[in-house]
This record gives structure tokens, sequence and C-alpha cells, in this order.
């Protein structure tokens, strides 16, 4: 058996669209993910708020503890059941940023423990409220620290993005799939796709090692 690259030659233009299309929605996702995260974390710190303790804690227990696959189901084939229709695209970014919200939460509130609780106390004895010294003092240390983490999070988002194709979307697996039910060369399309995967992730990787490196040099990351 020989392997015939030719239909995926003929498709680079469909499969960088599509990779476009990844781009495009792990970064509106990660948006959405980052600030839910940050909500959520933030509300997770002061179990003395039941109320909003309990809600962040129920929704990061119970996005971490079901597939993604299912949720991205349950927002495009469920909610039509109810009389909302959400574009395939939208489901997606939704979908996929309610996921790396329960994720970017546990970071965020990690990176917040992390602060000496000193700089509260410093922030409080010269009259700052505490919502003030957790915009001002602890939280601009914390999000220095949330980079390298947050950086895995976008590398396990883009990865995660191929589910969406299930979706509808004309993502890069999507035009992959389309590639192959005209060539029937199932094995060469996706060793392209995941070479093209590869090259997204190694990317990202390469720019947020870059970030950490040059936030070291200056002395803000310990």
């Amino acid at each position: 058996m020989e392997l015939d690259f030719s239909p995926v030659w003929a498709g680079v233009p469909q499969l960088l669209a599509g990779a476009l299309v990844t781009v495009e929605i792990t970064a509106a996702s990660l948006l959405l993910g980052c600030v839910m995260g940050l909500l959520v974390g933030i509300g997770r710190l002061n179990p003395k708020r039941r109320v909003v303790y309990a809600l962040c804690t129920a929704y990061v227990a119970a996005i971490r503890g079901t597939p993604l696959l299912v949720q991205l189901f349950i927002l495009f084939f469920g909610l039509p059941q109810f009389g909302i229709l959400l574009p395939a695209f939208v489901c997606g970014v939704i979908g996929l940023g309610i996921y790396s919200g329960a994720y970017v939460s546990e970071v965020v509130r990690g990176a917040i423990q992390s602060i000496d609780k000193g700089q509260m106390e410093a922030a409080r004895s010269i009259g700052m409220s505490s919502g003030l010294a957790m915009r001002t003092v602890v939280l601009p240390q914390a999000v220095v620290r949330m980079i390298p983490p947050l950086g895995n999070e976008f590398i396990a988002l883009i990865k995660n993005s191929a589910l969406v194709s299930l979706l509808t979307i004309h993502d890069l697996m999507h035009e992959g799939q389309k590639i192959i039910s005209v060539s029937y060369r199932s094995l060469e399309v996706y060793l392209a796709i995941a070479v093209v995967y590869f090259i997204l992730t190694g990317i990202t990787t390469l720019v947020l090692r870059r970030i950490e490196l040059r936030l070291r040099a200056g002395g803000m990351v310990q």
C-alpha cells in the first residue's frame, strides 16, 4: 500500500481555512473561559458567602465531571427543544468557553491563594477595602503567575476544539473530513490534520515560552 498525499495538497486551501476557524473559535472560547474562570475562581475564595461559593463549586464539579462532547450536544441538540436555536459557531464557543472556565477558575484560585496574605493585610492597613485591594494589589500579581498554566489550558483548548466539527462547524477537522469523503484517503488526510494541530500548538508553546522568559528576566515571575 502506498500513501497518496495528492488530495491533501489539492485541499490545502480548505485545510488552511479550517485552521483559521479553529484559531478563531479557540481564541473566542479562551476569552469567555478566562472571564468565567476569573469570576468563578474569585467566588470560590470565600466559603462564608455560601450561595456564591456553592454555585461556583457546583459549576466546576459539573463541568469537570462530564464529557465536553456531551456538553456541546446539550447546547446544539438539547436547547432547540426549548425553542432556543443558536448558530453552530456560537454553540461551539459557548461550550468550549464554559468547559475551559471550570479549569481556568482553578488556575485563578490557586494563583490568588499563592500570593502572600500579608499583601492583602498591608493594603487593608492603609485604608483600602477588600475589593479594592484585590483588584489593585493581589490580582495583578496573581495574573503574572497565571500565565504558564493558562498557556497549558490554551493548548488543550486548541486540541479539544476538534470536537466542534461534530456541530457542522467548518473547522480544521470538518474540512479534513470533507476531503476524505471525496478522496477516500483517510490516513493521509488525518496525518495532515495532525501536523497542522502540531504546528498550531507548537507556535502557541513558543510564544508563551517567550512571554514567560521575559517575565522571569524582569523578575516578575518567581
